[in-house]
């Protein structure tokens, strides 16, 4: 069983807001002691966290359910619940979450970058927070919103310095293993690494570059053959790419035309992978013909070990570039802002849908059955202006108005 997963689903589940509290106060020599009903306690959220010891979405393959602690109710004597635990969920450096339609939501491309993936709800109001002029007894609190839940796309794209790109067992998986610590599967046949791998190649002066083993590609890759776009992808974000040409006799194509067939696959997937800083190298040199016209460039072999110091420079010299080049990072998420106000919309009934978040939270949360709270959601529609929306829409009376999960009949003033 792989233990490499570059695409998951996840669905989150964020902690439901308490309930708030009907109380009144009671105390010996005082009659009239007043509502004393607390808040419940929010509930709590769900954070993605990209974090640099996670290296796969493998976590979420058979286990895809989060769930966030809710939110206590409120108690009398003006006690407020305690919210809801948030939960911080890892995922790996370079993961992009999408929604169920594919839209991009966020994309993780630092260590300890975090995203909201679902709110929790928030606590209910209790009773003494109903106290008025007018309303010096309420009798009713709110109830906790409950929390938000979705599934979410999550799609893995490595970040690396350098991606080996080449065609399928070209010498990638051994020469990863021969300059890094890294210790993929080589075998002598093809398709032997289904998985990218990851290697940290450490230089004299000090510094390290990050090395990708891209999984071979085919002609036709862009297209999707033989999972081409599944591995394309973890060339995306490479500073540098490293061509290696197969010099061996059993080869399939020449030097020259590997390299054709591979930049063009690279151009069909993302045209701008070709601007990318590139070095192009022979490799296993060991099993090449000594008169191969064909290839007049640098030459390595992973298992002599010749020209593997000279690929590691020009590798580490094409990474240094590129990092100086490199603009300032842009924020990692992509804002999807909700609507402000109000939005009347038509029903093919004939009746009126409104949508708000404040408008659905000033229903959902009260109890309706309570004539107090239910005079209370009128006054509180009429500040949001849902009257005056209803009556510019062109509402009559006895229209059908639903406002989330309730529905009323429209009653002009």
């Amino acid at each position: 069983m792989s233990g490499f997963v570059d695409e998951a689903q996840l669905n989150v589940r964020a902690g439901d807001g308490g309930a708030g509290c009907v109380s009144m106060r009671r105390e010996a020599h005082v009659p009239k002691g007043g509502p004393d009903g607390g808040d419940g306690g929010t509930g709590g959220s769900i954070w993605l966290v990209a974090d640099l010891n996670v290296s796969s979405l493998l976590a979420f393959r058979d286990h895809p359910h989060r769930r966030a602690g809710s939110g206590t109710h409120g108690q009398g004597k003006k006690k407020h619940g305690h919210g809801g635990d948030d939960l911080e969920v890892a995922v790996p450096v370079g993961t992009v979450v999408h929604d169920a339609d594919g839209l991009i939501l966020a994309d993780l491309v630092r260590a300890g970058d975090r995203w909201l993936a679902a709110a929790g709800g928030r606590g209910g109001k209790g009773n003494a927070r109903f106290l008025s002029n007018s309303r010096r007894v309420p009798t009713f609190a709110e109830q906790g919103e409950p929390g938000e839940e979705r599934w979410l796309n999550l799609e893995l794209k490595l970040m690396a310095d350098v991606a080996l790109v080449g065609f399928p067992n070209v010498g990638k998986s051994t020469l990863i293993s021969v300059i890094s610590a890294a210790k993929p599967k080589i075998a002598d046949y093809p398709f032997t690494t289904l998985e990218p791998n990851l290697g940290v190649v450490r230089l004299d002066e000090g510094d390290e570059i990050v090395v990708a083993d891209i999984p071979g590609l085919i002609e036709g890759a862009s297209e999707g053959r033989g999972l081409g776009i599944q591995f394309l992808r973890h060339v995306e974000r490479a500073r540098a790419l490293a061509l290696l040409l197969d010099l061996s006799p059993l080869a399939e194509h020449p030097p020259r035309e590997q390299e054709r067939i591979l930049l063009g696959e690279l151009e069909g997937y993302r045209p701008e992978l070709l601007e990318r800083p590139r070095v192009v190298v022979g490799s296993r040199a060991d099993m090449a013909d000594g008169d191969d016209a064909d290839w007049d460039g640098p030459t390595v072999s992973a298992i002599t070990g010749a020209g593997l110091p000279q690929l590691v420079g020009a590798m580490a010299d094409a990474v240094r570039g590129a990092r100086q080049a490199e603009p300032e990072p842009e924020p990692f998420v992509i804002h999807r802002p909700q609507p402000e106000g109000l939005v009347i919309e038509r029903t093919d009934a004939g009746g009126f849908v409104v949508h708000g978040r404040a408008v659905e939270r000033a229903v959902a949360l009260s109890d309706l059955t309570n004539l107090e709270a239910l005079s209370y959601v009128q006054e509180r529609l009429k500040k949001l202006g849902v009257d005056k929306a209803l009556a510019k829409a062109g509402a009559k009376d006895g229209d059908v108005v639903e406002i989330g999960r309730f529905a009323f009949e429209y009653a002009a003033d």
